[in-house]
């Protein structure tokens, strides 16, 4: 169909592409303990993603099925597959998922307690071979984290846990990283600070175009920040969709929050069947 000139129809929009993405995937640990079920998620690039659910969901073992860091509890990816930018890394050793661009932040702020927060930094540079490069690592995390600039000669296990948390998010920039892993980092930290440090993560993802997968309990925080929302329990993704629609739907409060307006505990299961039961009685 010939078109005038000057009216050619506009360019279609891509949809972005995932940077992270697993598929199907199961974990066993001790050859005997199924502890992922067929999980299936996707990160887009450049975006946050959260992953939530309650203690013992399988959050943290999604994590550590991507990071690599499985074979270290006797745990391995028995099916399915996790690949960064299209490549395949569940196979690889940790250092070298590191080096294809995957850092985790682990729970619980483990920094290097002797060493100063730029020596800490300085060991989140290591796989740097440009001096230049570890230096000028060091002075961006500083523009995100002025907190721990004016601590920068301080040994690390004398900050507070804010800035504790600050320094680890920095040590793994300091890579140069496609894609952080966040672990639970509002974790014993006081509200105004994870709202500090949920900011800077979304700064972070909005200005450098950093991938973030990010495991949480504090849903209302963490949907906050991120695009998009999964729902996992028992080792299953049991809901997921755009963190908006997560936040202002009813049955996926009672899901991630875990409540029911009388404070009884209630599953997705429960969830669908109720819904069930309420048609049939309908």
């Amino acid at each position: 169909m010939h078109r005038p000139a000057g009216h050619d129809a506009p360019p279609a929009v891509q949809p972005a592409r995932p940077m992270l993405t697993l598929k199907n995937v199961e974990v066993i640990y001790d050859s005997v303990i199924l502890v992922l079920k067929g999980v299936s998620l996707n990160v887009r690039e450049g975006a946050v993603t959260t992953l939530l659910g309650a203690n013992g969901a399988g959050k943290t073992t999604t994590l550590k099925a991507v990071s690599g860091l499985l074979r270290a509890e006797r745990g391995e990816v028995t099916k399915g597959l996790v690949e960064l930018d299209g490549e395949r890394v569940d196979r690889l050793a940790p250092h070298e998922v590191v080096k294809r661009g995957v850092v985790q932040v682990f729970e619980g702020r483990r920094v290097f307690e002797h060493l100063t927060t730029e020596e800490n930094l300085v060991a989140g540079g290591h796989i740097q071979r440009d001096g230049a490069r570890v230096k000028e690592g060091i002075e961006r995390v500083f523009q995100y984290f002025p907190k721990i600039k004016d601590r920068r000669m301080v040994q690390a296990g004398y900050l507070s846990g804010g800035e504790q948390q600050m320094l680890v998010i920095g040590r793994a920039l300091m890579s140069n990283p496609k894609v952080i892993l966040l672990d639970e980092p509002s974790l014993g930290l006081a509200p105004l600070l994870v709202e500090e440090i949920f900011g800077i993560v979304r700064l972070l993802s909005h200005e450098q175009k950093l991938t973030v997968l990010l495991v949480e309990q504090n849903a209302t925080m963490a949907l906050a920040v991120a695009e998009h929302g999964y729902v996992m329990e028992n080792g299953r993704i049991v809901l997921d969709g755009p963190a908006a629609a997560l936040r202002d739907n009813a049955d996926s409060k009672e899901v991630y929050l875990g409540l029911t307006e009388v404070g009884a505990r209630k599953s997705y299961r429960d969830v669908k069947h109720y819904k069930r039961r309420k048609r049939w009685l309908s």
